[in-house]
């Protein structure tokens, strides 16, 4: 896996296909030239967190995680929790992007401090769209916290 020096946003998503459509309608404008897509929670705390195969990576954090919900090994929920109650990531942005309209995902996801909960759609064309609209509000309009 390429070590990658800073990171815009880091994408969690084990659906390579969902994980395509994201990355494609951020790309759309332009909105982030540095993307780094890991396949699960476990890669995502390792890579935040500068464990293991990320441990030599440059000590900087994404400006923004886009994180899936449901996911092998360690899941959105666990990322989340872990990320708001540490110092060094708790300011870090995190958009929950997900399939489930569970209300208790919902609920759990905002009582452990996500800043944003977007449910996937499900087709092809509203996907970019929202993914579009997501990308443009956090890397353009929202002022981010500093570092």
């Amino acid at each position: 896996m390429e070590q990658v020096d800073q990171v815009d946003i880091l994408l969690v998503e084990d659906n390579p296909m969902d994980a395509e459509l994201t990355i494609h309608g951020l790309q759309s404008d332009k909105l982030a030239n540095r993307i780094t897509w890991l396949k699960d929670g476990e890669e995502a705390l390792n890579f935040l967190f500068r464990r293991g195969e990320f441990e030599h990576r440059a000590d900087s954090h994404p400006r923004i995680v886009i994180l899936d919900l449901k996911m092998p090994r360690v899941d959105g929920l666990e990322v989340l929790r872990e990320m708001k109650s540490n110092e060094s990531t708790r300011r870090i942005p995190v958009v929950m992007l997900t399939s489930s309209q569970e209300e208790s995902d919902l609920i759990k996801s905002y009582n452990l401090g996500v800043n944003s909960y977007v449910v996937k759609p499900l087709n092809f064309k509203s996907m970019t769209e929202v993914i579009r609209q997501a990308g443009f509000y956090w890397m353009a309009v929202n002022c981010a916290p500093p570092h």
